[in-house]
């Protein structure tokens, strides 16, 4: 809790799902949401009831209570991984200080550096100049790269003076609670004035203060109110195709278990109508039944208690232990470790990992998922003059002390362009160190470095600044720029945010001659349509370099500039202002602001820069084309530079036919395109609702599909379109928070630890540092957990009706009277400890080929997609593997045992030997099936195997001992009748 604060919502958050009191309720409801939980529970109580169970209560509850065990531990593990996760993070933060809090009054806060907000918080004031807070977001997005934080100046004069924050008596009216982290829309009143808020103000519950002495806020939200919180919400639930193919199996035995009672019903009500009326007399019964009818309905309900294993009790807690495994082992694979940046493999969902050997389509990302996301200043375009050459001799830049050693350009006439003062080389150049929100730092030794939010600003700003543009400082007010070694200082009056929609970013500075200038940089094809039409000839120029760019596979952006007048500039101010104060629409308003002031530019050029292919994307793609995965790369750049990247990483070859480029409007357009292709590339506008399925129709005939000048929002709507339209297993990749609607969209979603934070990472279900390491996921990884798990489930329901319909083929023998064929311990221990080992490490070991023959053929991984190894032919085919096993574990020992006699001439057939004849003939049956079916034998599966066998030996002499006997007469009466 905040001392002091008083409001409707207090901070204490609550981020574990149990505590000591409400642990063993909250766990059984939970577990109790589950069908097959609930319906064993439902036979419990029929077990109690006398008249209709010839089984004890034990042979049902010691199962299940088996199974709750396991999963309430699971689960409170699970919360206790959470609740000491935080606990660590906090003693981290926490660990050089006593008290970060002290309250002021109400609601004002007193943070110190490298402490952790635990509210959202309005930045009053700080140590540093005009109110300016340096903060990390790492446990918000990810991204450990600083950013910066702005007090209002009305607010960053209260400084560190307590009496006048505790005097501050202003109200800010915002925004309900919501999730989105970018986005705060407020007005602050105080003093009879109004003013604009927006996130720039904001310190959110789980930054850290860094690089800055202290600050004072003021709460907005606190507890569950705070945008983490509102951001903790539960992942969506997503199921894998055998999950959904089991529920739906587990319906239809439900369905044959009844079948099987009600004909065991009907038998038992014709034998008692013609044979068992005439013993009713002999039974000990409290109260004689004399209708056949009523008999048979009792009967049933007795065969439903005794015949409902074929409904597996442990199915469900055996798979995710068998999950659980096979998530250890992808985090613990050296060979997906990435050791440059200490970063493993991650599986933050277990529940999908057999889904993983069924991919049928890709859908990746290009920047920092099949690229590097390391950009380099590599060409530009200046006044419709292209610089950049092939690498020669580099650019010497010894002349400019400042430089970034790391730093390469080979073509020298640019430097010379600068030297001898070329007006628009240098405006190009000045608009690249103005037009940005990278923050600057100066080391001791005089070093300058670069705290960039994306790597495209950190390397357009970087040539700037070895050109002779160094970016060397900023306040709220102004921007400093070193001009071939002259200091300018730049009164900066308004940034024009970026934004996914915009598309471009603009700064409006004021000269130190007084003249106000617009800077604009954006996608050429918003920013072309906004220039002044004497621009019209230097527009098709630059836009001929940017397609010779962008064949290159570089990056583009194309810059424009705007002399305004200060009478002009003013007007246009004001309208600004009172935009940024009002409560409704404001973003709508705001961009509307910017339409106006953003048009009749002037062109200056563009520039590209270049981001390199990660290691091993070529052979990864080219290894998971030939297992039939179809990778379908979804990008927002142009579309030649989508092009040249399909082509560098051998998506796309020159073998293939002539290229298809979807570019029709219309159903009819799209139809007349149509044509046989291997591939094609689609622009956004294909995704109209009119078009979508002949979209998805030409699309999943090719094996590459590229889609450009695609949003976040499309690209979870082409995922969707396949999900919706193929009923494939959809995987999406991707590094950046553009990627997370398409990370949530597909049936697994992929993060990338890259260079854009972790915004992605935390949004996905498996994570790893390298787009290469996708290749040994799916292959090795994916392909043994779709096996493991199939021969599991065959085995699995195999073992259970050959255990089960032993009891139906018996009721034939004994008038359908519910007696059991085996004794009440063989039934509750079989499942749990005579047939529960062997079968888990079958699904957990076994291997039909071992990795590196898995990586190396890559047609191994078509079953998975085909559905072949587990379905609805192979679960009928291991069900009447199982009848016909439990019909000959009943009569080849009813044969054996019929009409015999002993040496002295007496039956040698009794209950008690016939019993212990099947049980043991069923142990050894299932244990010499599962070492038929094991392909790869490990320690662990002989041990168990063997170790199953023995245990149940040493069980059947203790059980049939005189000793136990005279101990639990009641519960061991095997030996008691063989005695008497």
């Amino acid at each position: 809790d905040i001392p002091g604060f008083h409001s409707s919502q207090n901070n204490r958050i609550k981020t574990s799902k149990y505590n000591i009191l409400t642990f063993l309720p909250v766990n059984l409801f939970e577990q109790f949401q589950r069908v097959a939980n609930a319906y064993f529970l439902f036979l419990l109580i029929l077990q109690l009831i006398p008249e209709i169970s010839s089984l004890s209560w034990f042979t049902t509850i010691v199962p299940l209570m088996v199974v709750f065990t396991i999963t309430a531990v699971k689960d409170v593990t699970d919360d206790c991984r959470t609740w000491w996760c935080i606990l660590e993070l906090f003693c981290i933060l926490y660990e050089p200080f006593i008290n970060p809090f002290t309250a002021l009054r109400d609601d004002r806060i007193y943070l110190t550096s490298l402490f952790f907000s635990q509210a959202d918080l309005l930045l009053l004031s700080s140590s540093e100049p005009h109110g300016l807070c340096y903060i990390e977001t790492a446990e918000l997005d990810g991204e450990t790269n600083l950013k910066v934080r702005q007090a209002l100046p009305v607010t960053s004069e209260l400084g560190a003076d307590i009496r006048r924050l505790a005097e501050f008596d202003g109200g800010v009216v915002c925004e309900p609670p919501n999730n989105k982290l970018d986005k705060f829309t407020g007005v602050l009143f105080w003093k009879d004035n109004r003013y604009s808020l927006n996130n720039e103000q904001m310190l959110l519950r789980g930054c850290v203060l860094r690089n800055t002495g202290w600050c004072f806020g003021m709460v907005i939200f606190a507890g569950p109110d705070t945008k983490l919180m509102q951001n903790s919400g539960r992942t969506k639930f997503k199921r894998t195709s055998i999950d959904r193919l089991m529920n739906a199996l587990v319906l239809w035995i439900f369905g044959f278990l009844v079948c099987m009672g009600i004909i065991l019903a009907i038998g038992n009500s014709i034998w008692e109508q013609q044979v068992g009326a005439h013993f009713r007399i002999y039974l000990y019964w409290s109260e004689v039944v004399n209708s056949s009818v009523f008999s048979g309905f009792l009967t049933f309900w007795s065969y439903i208690i005794i015949l409902n294993s074929v409904v597996p009790i442990s199915l469900y807690v055996s798979v995710e232990v068998i999950r659980l495994g096979h998530s250890y082992f992808i985090n613990w694979d050296r060979k997906m470790y990435y050791p440059k940046k200490d970063i493993p493999a991650e599986v933050r969902t277990t529940t999908l990992n057999e889904e993983l050997g069924q991919v049928e389509y890709i859908f990746s990302d290009k920047t920092g998922t099949i690229t590097q996301n390391i950009m380099t200043f590599n060409k530009c375009s200046i006044n419709g003059k292209t610089y950049g050459k092939s690498k020669t001799v580099p650019v010497d830049f010894s002349f400019n002390p400042l430089a970034d050693r790391k730093f390469q350009f080979y073509d020298h006439s640019l430097i010379e362009s600068i030297k001898l003062g070329d007006s628009m080389v240098h405006e190009f150049f000045r608009l690249l160190s103005l037009c940005h929100t990278v923050m600057s730092e100066e080391k001791n030794a005089g070093e300058l470095i670069y705290q960039v939010q994306s790597p495209d600003e950190g390397a357009l700003v970087t040539a700037a600044r070895n050109f002779g543009f160094i970016f060397k400082s900023r306040t709220p007010e102004t921007i400093t720029v070193e001009e071939m070694g002259k200091l300018v200082t730049y009164q900066l009056l308004a940034i024009l945010d970026f934004n996914n929609i915009r598309k471009r970013m603009s700064v409006i500075v004021q000269t130190p001659d007084g003249q106000i200038k617009l800077y604009c940089k954006g996608a050429d094809t918003v920013l072309f349509e906004r220039l002044h039409p004497s621009n019209e000839e230097l527009m098709y120029l630059t836009s001929d370099h940017l397609e010779e760019f962008a064949g290159e596979g570089l990056r583009t952006l194309a810059l424009a500039y705007k002399s305004l007048t200060e009478e002009h500039f003013k007007e246009w101010f004001k309208i600004l202002q009172e935009e940024n104060t009002s409560l409704d629409n404001r973003n709508e308003h705001l961009a509307a602001a910017y339409e106006e002031i953003e048009k009749d530019m002037m062109l200056l050029g563009a520039t590209a820069v270049e981001d390199k292919l990660q290691e091993g994307v070529t052979e990864t793609i080219a290894s998971l084309s030939l297992a039939n995965i179809k990778i379908w790369v979804l990008t927002g750049d142009k579309q030649e530079t989508a092009m040249n990247i399909g082509y560098s990483c051998h998506m796309l070859t020159d073998t293939m036919n002539e290229i298809f480029i979807v570019t029709g409007h219309t159903v009819m357009e799209l139809q007349n395109q149509h044509s046989d292709r291997e591939y094609f590339v689609l622009q956004a506008h294909a995704l109209e609702a009119d078009l979508e399925n002949e979209f998805v129709e030409v699309a999943c005939m090719c094996q590459t599909v590229i889609c450009c000048r695609v949003t976040p929002c499309q690209k979870a709507q082409v995922v969707e379109l396949v999900k919706k339209h193929r009923k494939a297993v959809t995987l999406a990749i991707g590094d950046g928070a553009n990627d997370i609607s398409m990370i949530k969209s597909a049936h697994i979603g992929i993060g990338i630890s890259g260079e854009e934070g972790m915004q992605a990472v935390l949004a996905s279900d498996y994570s790893f540092a390298q787009f290469r390491y996708l290749k040994r996921l799916l292959f090795v990884h994916g392909r043994w957990s779709y096996f493991r798990m199939c021969k599991f489930l065959c085995y699995f329901f195999y073992k259970n009706f050959s255990f089960t319909l032993v009891h139906f083929w018996f009721g034939f023998f004994c008038g359908f009277s519910a007696q059991t064929v085996y004794d009440q311990w063989f039934i509750t221990l079989f499942n749990i400890v005579y047939a529960s080992l062997p079968v888990l490490a079958m699904g957990l070991f076994d291997q039909d080929v071992n990795d590196q023959n898995s990586m190396d053929y890559a047609k191994l991984y078509e079953p998975g997609q085909l559905n072949l190894l587990f379905n609805k032919h192979t679960f009928f085919i291991c069900i009447a593997h199982g009848v016909y096993t439990s019909f000959a574990l009943f009569f080849i020992p009813y044969g054996a045992f019929y009409n015999t006699a002993g040496e002295d001439g007496k039956h040698i057939a009794d209950y008690q030997s016939f019993a212990v004849t099947v049980a043991t003939s069923l142990v050894i049956v299932v244990s010499v099936q599962i070492a038929l079916d094991t392909s790869y034998w490990t320690a662990i599966n002989r041990f168990f195997v063997l170790g199953s066998i023995a245990v149940y030996f040493a069980i059947l002499f203790a059980m049939h001992s005189d000793g136990i006997f005279v101990i639990f007469p009641n519960h061991f009466p095997f030996v008691g009748e063989s005695i008497t």
